[in-house]
């Protein structure tokens, strides 16, 4: 049932809203920094399998981009990057993650692989948050856990929460969470304080 839902919303975002979001988003990126629309990273997914996770690019092109997580004020970050990540309109291209069936709606963030291997070393077990497919939004990011994962704290505060989600995922969980995020997004909309990673 989830996997319907996914694909059903996801293909509703895609024709009502990126068919003609996406042209405007392209063409602001191009003018702020020249270069392609969109950023594709190898990511960690269901069962530990790698995908290319889309996003609007947000950053001037660096080779550090694998590497190092995006750090709040980070001067790799382009003006218009900066306005797509408060907004978090640079997750949308995700929806086709989505309806491919590489990440759900609803799931555990996906990691970069080098903080996927980081986070592994540091946290037992780390890889049960991936026995379900990665989502757009989800537990941790409506618990608070948002942003740059730098600190222990922050690292394992995400895994409990994904961890939780995991043992407990179901359609009402995820209209629950979905529900949350919508509302957080109203509210806080372009003030920065939603950005997943």
């Amino acid at each position: 049932m989830i996997r319907l839902f996914d694909i059903i919303f996801s293909f509703i975002v895609i024709v009502a809203i990126l068919s003609w979001l996406t042209p405007i988003i392209g063409l602001l990126i191009i003018l702020d920094s020249g270069g392609p629309v969109f950023f594709a990273q190898r990511r960690v997914g269901r069962n530990g399998r790698s995908f290319l996770c889309y996003k609007f690019r947000t950053m001037i092109l660096n080779g550090d981009a694998d590497r190092l997580q995006a750090a709040r004020n980070d001067k790799r970050i382009t003006f218009i990057g900066n306005i797509l990540r408060k907004s978090n309109l640079d997750e949308l291209p995700q929806f086709f993650n989505v309806f491919i069936g590489d990440m759900s709606i609803v799931g555990p963030r996906p990691h970069m692989h080098s903080d996927y291997d980081k986070f592994s070393s540091l946290v037992k077990r780390y890889e049960f948050r991936s026995m379900v497919r990665p989502g757009i939004t989800g537990l941790a990011q409506i618990r608070g856990f948002s942003g740059p994962a730098t600190d222990m704290e922050s690292i394992f505060g995400r895994y409990q929460w994904d961890a939780f989600y995991v043992r407990n995922a179901g359609f009402l969980l995820d209209l629950r969470i979905m529900r949350k995020t919508m509302m957080q997004q109203l509210r806080f909309g372009f003030n920065g304080l939603t950005v997943p990673v």
